[in-house]
């Protein structure tokens, strides 16, 4: 199935999500745009990027609904820009906002493929599947030139090392010949995220992340090359894009998906003033019902951070979205699981193994 036609009623936002920064809640001075800055300050707000001098580059999960222990996040902030993204409050531990700061100031873990090679040659690691990454995407735009992820994922196929990756952007086709070395060894999957077919909604959600078109272009070119690709509809935004599910999921296998997930919209700290911003923005006319609905699936507020039903919600709508994914799902002959991935060919690489190109935007 083709993206549906863009809606006619949507502006396109170009280059940003946030429409300004929000006060940082760790910090007791904010700068307040006058007017006339803050309505040019989505658009005139450059990328930055900057070194980020971490010793560390693996994270432990300890959150107990997220499905992996370990992920791998070469980057802090993402310039993909999605209003809704649940990362966002990250950014105010670095006393940055998680509005257009977190979009366009961009830490960079340039040392990361060298951390990972040490982390994996230690005596006392057991691998187990590394997931990049659980936090900002892995493939976001200056992805391109800096190539972290690729430099990252060279030395994963050194060591067969298992690694599942999340994006949303179909750069992820430039490193095939990595993701494809490892899925001979059962070692490699990867999951596109679509929120939604309409490019026209989507590009005022995420405004510089692949359109759906080029995601079920990147599952196509991934399936083709042998490696496991799946779908995840996220966020499902309820009484927005809950009826796009059946879509999305014919469309992703027809393409070659065999695995799909959903996460219903989280709206933690900072996101919810900007969301639903965004909802007055762009969507004035189905803003009161997806308030409505949000407020239905979390117990009449916008937000519940409890484990086990922060991602799915919980009462009849929830329901309701569980049973459409559940009957899509099996009409179009998803596995009820994603592949495991395999550590039984694992070898240590060397230490200091890894190519050292310059970064090229700092």
């Amino acid at each position: 199935m083709e993206p549906r036609r863009p809606s006619r009623d949507l502006p396109i936002v170009r280059g940003r999500g946030a429409g300004g920064d929000l006060p940082n809640r760790f910090e007791r001075l904010h700068l307040a745009l006058e007017p006339e800055e803050a309505a040019q300050a989505p658009n005139a707000r450059e990328t930055r990027y900057f070194r980020d001098a971490t010793r560390t580059v693996l994270t432990r999960n300890r959150s107990p609904d997220v499905g992996f222990d370990w992920s791998l996040n070469p980057y802090r902030g993402c310039a993909h820009g999605c209003v809704y993204c649940y990362a966002r409050p990250t950014h105010e531990y670095l006393g940055f906002s998680a509005g257009l700061d977190f979009e366009s100031r961009i830490l960079v873990k340039e040392e990361a493929p060298t951390l990972l090679a040490r982390e994996l040659a230690r005596p006392g690691w057991t691998p187990v599947p590394l997931v990049m990454s659980g936090v900002t995407d892995p493939y976001q735009p200056g992805e391109r030139s800096l190539k972290v992820t690729r430099r990252c994922l060279e030395i994963l196929s050194l060591a067969r090392h298992p690694v599942a990756l999340i994006t949303k952007s179909r750069l992820v086709e430039r490193d095939v010949d990595h993701l494809g070395s490892l899925a001979r060894f059962g070692a490699a999957r990867v999951t596109l995220s679509i929120t939604t077919l309409d490019r026209r909604l989507q590009r005022a959600l995420e405004p510089r992340a692949s359109p759906p078109e080029h995601r079920l272009a990147a599952i196509r070119t991934l399936s083709d090359a042998g490696i496991p690709v799946g779908v995840n509809v996220a966020p499902v935004i309820p009484g927005l894009t809950e009826h796009e599910i059946p879509d999305i999921l014919e469309a992703a296998a027809r393409a070659g998906a065999t695995s799909a997930g959903y996460v219903v919209l989280r709206l933690p700290g900072a996101v919810r003033p900007l969301f639903l911003e965004w909802l007055e923005t762009h969507v004035p006319d189905r803003a009161g019902k997806v308030r409505s609905r949000l407020r239905s699936l979390r117990g009449g507020d916008l937000y519940n951070p409890e484990f086990g039903t922060r991602m799915r919600g919980e009462g009849p709508f929830a329901e309701q979205i569980r049973s459409l994914f559940r009957m899509a799902r099996a009409r179009w002959g998803y596995s009820t699981s994603a592949p495991e991935l395999s550590t039984r060919h694992f070898r240590p690489p060397e230490p200091e193994v890894g190519p050292r190109e310059q970064l090229t935007l700092f």
